[in-house]
């Protein structure tokens, strides 16, 4: 065994996982341009979609963002209607995101997005359970070291 075998890019799981993200990515692009939506506005607005009204702290702990990330993206969603931030009345330090008629609009359209994505996807349903269960786990993981570090 060669000692650089380590720092062999075959043999990291970090670039597996960064690619396979980059490119489903990039199928998502066509369908959420029909929507005039970023992945990130996406996954955003499914959060939102699911909640109807969020802390924006919360909101960033469950989509791993910092609110460096989500300020703008919060700002285009606003802007194109489908969401409104307000002060929290209990602390105004905490700004709330609500959904409004426009966003529970765009989830009716979005409904077929999901399916598309299955069609662009060719994996078994056994090995997505599997890969779902031990993506989950990783996220858990890093999610209780990060909790022990605070």
């Amino acid at each position: 065994m060669d000692k650089y075998d380590s720092l062999k890019l075959e043999n990291q799981l970090c670039f597996p996982l960064y690619a396979v993200s980059k490119e489903i990515i990039r199928r998502y692009k066509p369908f959420l341009d029909e929507l005039d939506l970023t992945y990130t506005q996406y996954i955003t607005m499914m959060v939102i979609w699911e909640a109807k009204c969020i802390n924006v702290r919360d909101l960033g702990h469950r989509l791993y963002l910092d609110s460096g990330t989500l300020t703008p993206v919060l700002k285009k969603l606003e802007k194109k209607g489908y969401i409104a931030r307000c002060r929290s009345t209990e602390d105004e330090r905490s700004l709330n995101i609500y959904i409004t008629e426009e966003g529970e609009a765009l989830r009716d359209q979005a409904l077929i997005i999901p399916q598309k994505m299955g069609g662009c996807i060719s994996i078994s349903q056994a090995d997505f359970e599997a890969m779902y269960r031990t993506l989950y786990q990783m996220l858990d993981n890093f999610s209780e070291e990060n909790e022990a570090e605070a």
